[in-house]
């Protein structure tokens, strides 16, 4: 649509062209960005009587603080790892506009998603996605993105790095799963009326439990960043610590190299600790925030 085509344009060069981006959407993003949204990188979009419309995910820019710095984009890329299969097709057309696209996935260094989709995994982690794909009818992020674009450079540990990292910081999959576990019985205790257990019960026997259990998980998704906190000690953690500081290992050397347009795609639980670093170790700021809905949470008979 001309809309998206004008905003894209706009965004290709770093400097005037930036600057003079006025759309109504991108100034609504911005208002968003000032207002209690200020952090979030996962949403519920909501009509005027607050019936959840769409889960959205961020796509936040950042440009060097400094004025007479070299004009560069820094995209962080929010990602939600099961969404529709109309998210991941936006997805790719904007990952098109990109010098270079860092993207996350612990495997072998340099390590390449067939244009296929993904391999048949064991893993717990990819088992709780698959099921979270059946159960919500959406798409893998893995199964949707194409991969083998040649701006595509993998950014992330390898599993002998993942295990040996956990394992000098004495972590375990089965300890973050009971720190999730103890605050959410903390959560409810503090407020009983917040408890999604009936709804979940109710949602798994109805006949919309797609659109139900979505909402649901939704809710919990926009409150993301309390829970990835739940992970990270006054050390951090593998899972989100460590991994970034690979990922911008990644960024520095794309940096060097000369590239001026460069995607971060990782899961929007890394981002908070992603901005920080952008800020602290990169002189970079905020300038703008953009909302791609992953996840529709209407009724299919709605418009």
């Amino acid at each position: 649509d001309r809309p998206t085509q004008a905003a894209d344009a706009a965004a290709e060069v770093p400097g005037k062209s930036e600057s003079s981006e006025s759309t109504t959407a991108d100034q609504k993003d911005i208002a968003d960005h000032k207002d209690k949204l200020k952090g979030r990188y996962v949403r519920v979009k909501r009509d005027k009587d607050g019936e959840p419309l769409a889960m959205e995910t961020a796509v936040i820019r950042f440009h060097p603080a400094a004025k007479k710095a070299e004009p560069v984009i820094v995209d962080l890329v929010g990602a939600v790892h099961v969404g529709e299969k109309s998210y991941y097709d936006e997805l790719n057309r904007r990952f098109k506009k990109y010098d270079v696209v860092l993207y996350e996935l612990v495997a072998p260094e340099g390590t390449r998603v067939p244009r296929e989709g993904r391999p048949a995994s064991a893993h717990p982690v990819s088992a709780v996605q698959n099921g979270m794909q059946s159960m919500l009818e959406l798409a893998h992020q893995l199964d949707c993105v194409d991969y083998t674009r040649d701006n595509f450079v993998h950014a992330d540990m390898s599993p002998e790095e993942f295990a040996k990292s956990m394992k000098d910081r004495g972590e375990s999959f089965m300890q973050m799963f009971f720190r999730m576990m103890g605050h959410g019985i903390a959560e409810q205790s503090r407020d009983p009326q917040r408890s999604q257990d009936r709804q979940l019960l109710a949602a798994m026997f109805a006949k919309d439990r797609a659109l139900r259990l979505k909402r649901i998980m939704a809710e919990q998704f926009e409150s993301l960043e309390d829970q990835t906190g739940v992970f990270e000690g006054p050390e951090g953690s593998t899972v989100i610590t460590e991994r970034n500081g690979k990922a911008f290992e990644r960024l520095r050397e794309q940096l060097d190299a000369g590239k001026k347009k460069i995607a971060v795609f990782y899961g929007a639980g890394h981002l908070p600790d992603m901005e920080e670093r952008l800020s602290r170790d990169f002189g970079m700021q905020r300038v703008r925030v953009q909302w791609i809905p992953a996840w529709s949470l209407t009724s299919p008979e709605k418009p």
